[in-house]
Order: structure tokens, then C-alpha cells, then sequence
């Protein structure tokens, strides 16, 4: 009898184990894929403009405040600007 006791008990517990294994799986995948899903939504990937597309400066004053000298000479040459 102590030795159906020491099956039973090792079933139990290996089958717990393995059930709490694949709710952990599940429920860690679905986490990853909402962070994917997550991060994907969030960063639109940029687009390159066609060469017919005409160029149009950011005029705004905080704009302005970050841009460097180079970049302002070309965005007022009407260039489309390849410096920071």
C-alpha cells in the first residue's frame, strides 16, 4: 500500500507540474505578443518621400530651437535636408 501512496503522489505532482507548465507558456506568450503587437503600433516605420514630393520646412519655434545652422541653410535653400 506505502508503495501505490509514493505513485499516486509522484503522478500528482508530475502532473501538476506539467499542467502549471503550460499555463505558464500560455499565458507568457500572450504577454510577448501583446508587447510585440504593443511596440509595433506604437512605432510607425518611416517613409521615404518620392523625389516628386515637393519639400515643406517645420517652421515652429521649438523646431527651430534644435536645428543646426547647416540644416536651416538648406531647408531655406528649399533642399530637402540631409544634416541634423
Amino acid at each position: 500500500m506505502n508503495g501505490i501512496r509514493k505513485t499516486v503522489a509522484a503522478a500528482t505532482i508530475a502532473g501538476s507540474m506539467l499542467i502549471g507548465g503550460v499555463i505558464g507558456a500560455a499565458i507568457y506568450s500572450m504577454s510577448v505578443i501583446s508587447a510585440s503587437a504593443a511596440t509595433t503600433a506604437a512605432s510607425p516605420s518611416p517613409t521615404t518621400p518620392s523625389a516628386t514630393t515637393p519639400f515643406v520646412s517645420n517652421e515652429t519655434a521649438a523646431h527651430e530651437a534644435t536645428e543646426s545652422a547647416a540644416r536651416e541653410a538648406q531647408e531655406n535653400a528649399g533642399i530637402r535636408p540631409t544634416v541634423p
